[in-house]
């Protein structure tokens, strides 16, 4: 189907999952669930292949890791799915309604974005997570993920379409763009008359791409250079587990951990400590040259390196003279996402809380929670670095937007 042969499509579709039902709604996303249980072995045949391809092509360890599917992490999609059922529907709620002086009832209700693009790389489980969310907050949803994971999307997406055949919706609100040549990827970002919103999930490149040659409206999902900053008063036992765990628990995820800050006043003896934990996870550690004289393994950073998301067993890390300086650090360096401060000091804690500008900023605690399951939003579309109009893992909220509505019995402007 030519490109907007299918925007039509789905733009017609957009008026049918506006209008449904919360129950309606519901329904298709249980259907959902269903199908993905049902057919869990066709599912991850058509992922292997996607699988088999990439490692043919010699495709980076940490991505392969993102677009493999088992039965555990579909039972987790699964699981997503049904949370997001269980959410309540935002679509419809009446805020902030006031009466005014010549008695006009104003207020806001939420109402569905309309279309909503999505273009994504080798991450299928976002296939099912955009598609969930979309339809639960009223949007349809056009898919463009990576010719990576074309096999397992196009399983995925067929079934989902099942899923709404099944409730007697139209199986345009979930539609799958085949083609992912950059030409098409291009013409989608142009598709201003179909799509109210598009939102790119992957790289920074990707992200760059669409910021730079799209014209309908664009919310954006950030990379992440995600840091730990441990402070002098940092409880150590803690700050070396929530390390470990943020670095080396899933590598290629964008709340990772990419860089460590030490207070100058850490002992070294610590640092060796973390330095040793990580080698043992096969973690490349660039590091300052006070760092390397620790360990002749560490290799001495270049500033480049502060600013990079591996997604990979490497780090970097760094002392830094005070709290201040770290949380300037991490400002200047950081890509905003997921920054943490180990430390027992409240005031500490307060001030980095304050002044670290980031969408998701914790005190003694793994970056790695940085996701909208573990934030009870159900599955999340992206986690945005950007201002406008979201920031942090987004929900259904995020999907949707407000109009005002005005309730009067005959008023007149004078």
């Amino acid at each position: 189907m030519e490109l907007i042969e299918l925007c039509k499509a789905v733009k017609t579709a957009s008026k049918d999952i506006m209008k449904a039902s919360t129950a309606q709604k519901n329904a298709v996303l249980e259907s959902i669930a269903q199908e993905i249980e049902q057919h869990m072995d066709e599912i991850m045949v058509a992922n292997q292949k996607d699988v088999d391809e990439g490692e043919k092509r010699g495709m980076n360890k940490g991505l392969i890791d993102r677009m493999h599917l088992t039965k555990e992490r579909l039972a987790q999609i699964v699981v997503g799915v049904r949370q997001v059922k269980a959410l309540n529907d935002p679509i419809g709620e009446i805020e902030d309604m006031k009466t005014s002086p010549n008695g006009l009832q104003i207020g806001k209700m939420r109402v569905a974005l309309g279309v909503v693009g999505m273009i994504y790389e080798a991450r299928p489980n976002v296939t099912v997570d955009a598609a969930v969310l979309c339809l639960k907050a009223g949007n349809a949803v056009i898919l463009r993920g990576s010719k990576d994971i074309l096999q397992s999307n196009i399983v995925l997406v067929r079934l989902m379409r099942h899923a709404l055949e099944k409730q007697n919706m139209n199986p345009d609100i979930i539609t799958l763009l085949e083609d992912t040549s950059r030409e098409t990827s291009s013409q989608l970002m142009r598709m201003n008359d179909y799509l109210d919103v598009l939102i790119p999930r992957g790289g920074a490149s990707l992200i760059k791409t669409c910021v730079e040659n799209a014209s309908v409206p664009v919310l954006e999902t950030g990379t992440g250079n995600c840091h730990v900053y441990v402070d002098k008063d940092a409880k150590l036992e803690d700050a070396l587990s929530i390390i470990i765990n943020a670095k080396t628990s899933r590598t290629s995820v964008c709340n990772a951990c990419e860089s460590v800050l030490f207070h100058k006043d850490i002992p070294d003896t610590f640092i060796k400590e973390v330095i040793d934990a990580l080698k043992v996870h096969n973690v490349i550690i660039h590091a300052d040259q006070d760092i390397c004289l620790l360990d002749d393994t560490c290799i001495l950073a270049s500033e480049d390196d502060y600013h990079k998301e591996y997604l990979d067993l490497e780090i970097s890390m760094k002392k830094v003279d005070s709290l201040q300086t770290a949380i300037d650090h991490i400002n200047t360096c950081s890509t905003h996402h997921s920054e943490t401060i180990v430390s027992e000091n409240y005031s500490s804690i307060q001030q980095f809380i304050k002044e670290v500008d980031s969408a998701c900023v914790y005190a003694n605690a793994s970056t790695r929670f940085s996701d909208g399951f573990e934030f009870g939003l159900g599955a999340e579309i992206g986690i945005s670095t950007q201002k406008l109009h979201a920031r942090g893992p987004m929900g259904l909220k995020a999907l949707t937007t407000q109009k005002y509505i005005i309730l009067g019995n005959g008023q007149i402007r004078q």
